[in-house]
């Protein structure tokens, strides 16, 4: 793997940054998805911006405040806010409210099911909607942390301090409960539903293998991981915060209990975040300095698509035929690149 020099612009890599078509949002960007193959970049308060196939930038008011969390499930971005409100962005343009905190509380947390269930969380109590419109909630320990629906069924992941709560809405059962000390954030299910992976506050994850509770340690890095992505098929799980991407292993029964996890792209930066192509295995890293590459899992060949020198790139986001590529740095600064 041939390591690519930030301070070096004429560092021998394949690049296409003159490829890449130019977005000007002109705020903070906090996360970005794709409606069909338009992408939406979704502001720090009040708006999302939608972007079609000549770049045109549609700002669209979806919040009177600040936007909290948002998830997409492609034919829809559902987002919480600090106003108390839960609100849904179709692929047509329109705009839906979905709830409103009976206290008014911010809405931190928000995931999406493939039947149109909604989860979200207000303070320590997690809400789920069915496509039935039936609402129920569950009280957690301390302030939820994440919120992730597994792959079958319909079953959430809530996490919070010290551990990680198993929500079966539609069941009368008591959740159960994974336990691990340490305050647990975003949370994930591999794809085949074997386990259940949480960024901690530490920089640190945690896992779970969901058929006997085993832990899975995954330590070691420099800084916190605030993003992770499951390569296709749901053979590794790449991750932020080091200089370079982690992949662990979860292409056997073990996942990566016992295995070292393989370091993609090193930079003189750290990585911010991360976002695996969802039919082949290649992904794109954004950096602390604004670098963006893409590269290929298999052999870790890179390919420039955005040089350093400008604000952190803060999201990352494929169409889901994998043709699209859209990001954004923390300033606004955003782009589309079409494979």
């Amino acid at each position: 793997m041939k390591e690519f020099d930030p301070g070096d612009n004429s560092a021998s890599i394949a690049s296409v940054i003159d490829r890449v078509r130019p977005v000007k949002i002109g705020m903070p960007v906090t996360s970005v998805h794709f409606l069909g193959d338009s992408a939406a970049f979704v502001g720090a308060e009040e708006n999302v911006f939608v972007v079609g196939g000549e770049a045109e930038v549609s700002p669209v008011a979806v919040h009177g405040g600040g936007i909290m969390c948002a998830a997409s499930d492609g034919g829809r971005i559902v987002m919480g806010g600090d106003d108390g409100k839960l609100v849904a962005f179709s692929a047509s343009g329109e705009v839906a409210l979905i709830a409103t905190d009976a206290k008014r509380r911010w809405i931190d947390n928000v995931a999406l099911h493939p039947d149109g269930a909604v989860a979200w969380s207000a303070g320590k109590t997690a809400f789920v909607r069915s496509g039935k419109r039936e609402e129920k909630s569950l009280d957690v320990p301390s302030t939820v942390g994440g919120l992730a629906f597994a792959p079958k069924g319909l079953r959430l992941a809530v996490a919070h301090y010290n551990g990680v709560t198993l929500w079966f809405p539609n069941m009368a059962a008591q959740p159960e409960f994974l336990g691990w000390a340490g305050s647990h954030l975003g949370v994930a299910f591999s794809p085949d539903n074997k386990f259940l992976v949480s960024t901690m506050h530490e920089p640190a994850l945690h896992g779970w293998r969901l058929a006997d509770n085993r832990h899975m340690r995954m330590t070691g890095y420099p800084g916190r991981v605030r993003s992770m992505s499951w390569s296709v098929g749901g053979k590794a799980l790449a991750t932020s915060g080091a200089d370079t991407v982690i992949m662990w292993p979860f292409g056997s029964k073990d996942g990566p209990m016992g295995k070292e996890p393989a370091m993609l792209a090193p930079l003189q930066a750290r990585v911010a975040v991360v976002a695996c192509h969802p039919k082949h295995d290649i992904l794109a890293a954004g950096y602390s300095d604004g670098t963006i590459l893409m590269m290929r899992i298999d052999d870790g060949a890179e390919i420039l698509v955005r040089r350093n020198g400008t604000a952190p790139v803060s999201a990352l986001a494929w169409n889901g035929k994998g043709t699209l590529l859209a990001f954004a740095a923390e300033d606004g600064d955003a782009g589309l690149l079409e494979l």
